[in-house]
């Protein structure tokens, strides 16, 4: 019996073995897609910033500049927003006031027409 219940023991580690390498081979046929779609999306990214980066000589551009152009990139559009934002709040400001001024001009309107 002691026997018997070694076997399946053993059995059970190899089945976890099994599994244990069966999910050893999808992490790392995951691994190499996710580098190979980084790779890809570092290729896009340089060839897209290449032309607007390259100097007059036509210049290969490193990396680091056009991680730098990205990040000057996201900061404008970053300041954009804010602005936006900003002139928003603006034009509803003066929405308001106008409004205000419009209902008073009614107001005082009316009450001429009530003094004639």
């Amino acid at each position: 019996q002691a026997e018997e219940e070694l076997k399946e023991a053993g059995a059970r580690q190899v089945l976890q073995l099994q599994e244990m390498g069966r999910r050893e081979r999808v992490l790392r046929a995951d691994l190499e897609r996710a580098k190979e779609q980084l790779e890809s999306f570092k290729t896009q990214v340089m060839g897209f910033c290449s032309p607007a980066a390259a100097g007059v000589g036509g210049k290969a551009v490193t990396e680091q500049q056009v991680i730098e152009q990205v990040r000057q990139i996201s900061k404008e559009n970053q300041q954009s927003h804010e602005r936006e934002k900003c002139l928003q709040e603006e034009l509803s400001s003066r929405l308001g006031k106008e409004k205000k001024i419009a209902d008073n001009m009614e107001m005082l309107k009316k009450s001429l027409r009530e003094l004639q």
